[in-house]
């Protein structure tokens, strides 16, 4: 890819816009985690309570994310923020209401906050879908690192004005500070007139939606690898944010100012991290990058874990926060850039799932260890996990970033029919025969491999090859699909890098001809009077 500078996303009036009242709403929402965890501090003597905090704000994001995923590429992913974005101002104004009034009970505490997890998890995926409508595709690792620079901007100073308002006013008017935050984004939601592509085929159907997202990502090895890298690291590292607020208590003896210096070390870490993020991915390969990330993060939760110093234990979350940002927007990058747009959303929604999904079950994890054991040892065991996941990529490792071109490849006709098919007709039976010399037999079979997973991953179902006995030279490939519509969306869904094993295919064909292309409609035993008519269009043959 074009190498694009960090501030390259800017030149866009738009990317400038929304990404500065993101920034706002992110300060709200930090300033509120700070008063979230801290409240449950002093309402609560459970320190797997407080930890709970944690996977409350990220167990929405593994439930709905793929929802979320869906919604994003069926549905104009502006409208959706401005959803998600008015569902959790709203939420966020409720729990303020029952702090102020001294009504809030550790549980209560924990629904309000998964549910502005659960906004979150709307939100997430129509954003980070929406940096490919916003700047060009060269400029996407910036935009995404910039993403994770402002959050961490955040990061650094949030905790830390969200302790002095904890300490000052109290944790609702941390939440009130919350509520109002949203407002900046949602003006900025409201005033960018993105123009969604229209599509000529009818929305698909929900279910056929996030069906076709599971197994576009099931059968794209590389995603598969990404994405269980990142549950790894989510599960494992998400120690030292779940149980940051008891080493603030427990190992360091302070306050809600002590926390959020903490976090505003992490915060400055990660800051760190995403301003050397372009110069790393340029020196580095993907892997030494992850790999990198995983042994720095353990380092940091063994140092934390054994410091009763606060100067020293900031100076200990400053890797943390680097490694953080460089592993999490690494893997973001390598999603976006290996999927196709059509089902971007989706693919994120995914990754995201795997990710928060660990962080949920970290949360809980370490909290249940550090009850039984202390936060110490907790931290200890954390880092012994992150250990283990650097080892995994000596196996498993990341797949480097691909020069694929993932626009559509536009070369589908919809054919002249002369039944009059419905869209909804189906099932459809596709056949398409070639004539294959014995010699060139295996490279055949070579790239009917690659083919027959471009097939299931866009949609094909019992995609099968099949040789004739009679005249051995003849292959007829076949697959299903549930109707014609659907026929035409799998079509559609081709890329231009798809495209050079269907070269390779016609390039081992024999003759003068192009390859026999049978579309056949599935009919059981039926009246006549139920058949559907042939078309008396002349022109038609």
């Amino acid at each position: 890819m074009p190498r694009s500078s960090l501030t390259a996303p800017f030149k866009s009036f738009d990317f400038r816009l929304l990404w500065s009242a993101v920034l706002v709403s992110n300060l709200g929402g930090l300033i509120q985690a700070v008063g979230a965890g801290w409240m449950m501090a002093t309402i609560s003597k459970s320190d797997d309570m407080v930890a709970l905090v944690q996977s409350a704000t990220t167990l929405p994001i593994m439930l709905f994310s793929l929802a979320s995923g869906a919604f994003a590429d069926s549905f104009d992913r502006r409208r959706v923020m401005l959803a998600a974005q008015a569902l959790m101002l709203v939420i966020s104004a409720a729990l303020a209401i029952f702090a102020v009034t001294g009504q809030m009970t550790p549980w209560l505490l924990l629904t309000f906050t998964f549910l502005i997890g659960c906004g979150t998890a709307l939100h997430n995926p129509s954003w980070q879908a929406s940096m490919g409508d916003i700047v060009p595709r060269e400029d996407i690792p910036s935009a995404v690192t910039l993403n994770s620079m402002g959050f961490n901007l955040m990061r650094s100073i949030g905790p830390a004005i969200g302790g002095l308002v904890v300490a000052a006013a109290g944790a609702a008017t941390a939440f009130a500070f919350n509520a109002v935050s949203y407002i900046p984004l949602i003006v900025a939601l409201l005033r960018w007139k993105h123009q969604r592509e229209p599509s000529k085929l009818p929305r698909e159907a929900f279910g056929h939606a996030v069906s076709a997202g599971l197994r576009y990502v099931a059968m794209s090895p590389n995603l598969i690898t990404v994405i269980s890298r990142s549950f790894l690291f989510g599960l494992s590292a998400v120690a030292i944010l779940a149980l940051l607020p008891l080493v603030a208590r427990d190992i360091i003896r302070g306050g809600a100012v002590t926390y959020g210096l903490l976090l505003g070390s992490f915060g400055i870490g990660a800051i760190g991290g995403a301003l050397m993020n372009t110069r790393v991915r340029e020196a580095f390969s993907n892997e030494v990058i992850a790999r990198f990330a995983f042994l720095g993060f353990a380092v940091s939760a063994a140092l934390v874990a054994m410091s009763r110093d606060l100067w020293l234990t900031c100076l200990c979350l400053l890797p943390a926060g680097a490694c953080w940002v460089l592993a999490l927007s690494l893997f973001n990058v390598m999603i976006q850039l290996s999927t196709p747009r059509w089902v971007v959303g989706r693919s994120l929604s995914i990754y995201q799932t795997a990710t928060f999904g660990g962080m949920a079950a970290g949360g809980w994890l370490w909290g249940v260890v550090a009850d039984a054991h202390d936060a110490t040892n907790a931290l200890l065991v954390s880092a012994a996990v992150l250990l283990a996941g650097a080892l995994i990529g000596l196996r498993f490792p990341l797949p480097g970033f691909l020069a694929l071109n993932l626009d559509p490849l536009n070369r589908f006709k919809e054919p002249a029919l002369r039944l009059d098919l419905r869209s909804r007709s189906g099932p459809i039976m596709v056949m398409v025969d070639y004539d294959i010399a014995q010699e060139d037999v295996p490279a055949f079979l070579e790239a009917m491999t690659e083919r027959r997973r471009i097939r299931i991953r866009d949609g094909a179902r019992q995609w099968t090859l099949l040789r004739d006995l009679e005249n051995p030279g003849t292959w007829t490939e076949a697959y299903h699909v549930p109707t014609w519509v659907e026929y035409i969306r799998h079509n559609q869904r081709r890329t231009q890098s798809d495209a050079q094993i269907s070269e390779r295919l016609l390039a081992l064909h024999r003759g003068d001809d192009p390859p026999r292309v049978h579309r056949m409609v599935e009919r059981q035993t039926v009246p006549v009077r139920d058949d559907m008519p042939i078309k008396q269009n002349p022109e038609v043959p």
